[in-house]
């Protein structure tokens, strides 16, 4: 039995939604390292360790994926949702930590916001790119 074609949304419903979806992931990529940079620049008690090179070791992942995700690559915020797991894992660690609590949640919260509109932007750009080349399209044979 052969599997019917996925019907695509339109386009005129995709575009605002993966408009939408990228300003939204880059609002909360560049939140979440404005997150870090002000706990460990301002906030955080390294004793006695640098906080721009913890600094610096925490947002090697942001320097690498930066220049695609500013592009709009799907592939990049593919790869975001990955690496956004990571910093979610941490943000449940400091939530458990009393002196850490309220970073914690917020660095949950901003991760959480990143995977979703990211996630949303891959599945939706991947659509429109689809719908744009002529699939899902239902033909008259």
């Amino acid at each position: 039995m052969a599997r019917k074609p996925k019907v695509l949304p339109s386009v005129d419903w995709l575009e605002p939604r993966v408009r939408a979806m990228r300003v939204i992931s880059l609002l909360c990529f560049f939140g979440l390292a404005g997150l870090l940079a002000a706990y460990y620049l301002v906030f955080a008690d390294l004793h006695g360790a640098r906080p721009w090179v913890i600094l610096l070791v925490e947002l090697i992942p942001w320097l690498i994926l930066a220049p695609g995700m500013l592009m709009g690559n799907a592939r990049a915020h593919s790869w975001m949702c990955f690496v956004v797991n990571l910093y979610f894992i941490k943000g449940a660690l400091a939530a458990y930590d009393p002196n850490r609590q309220l970073f914690g949640v917020l660095e949950m919260a901003a991760s959480l916001a990143l995977f979703c509109s990211a996630l949303l932007y891959v599945r939706w750009r991947y659509q429109l790119n689809r719908k744009l080349a002529g699939e899902g399209e239902i033909s008259v044979a």
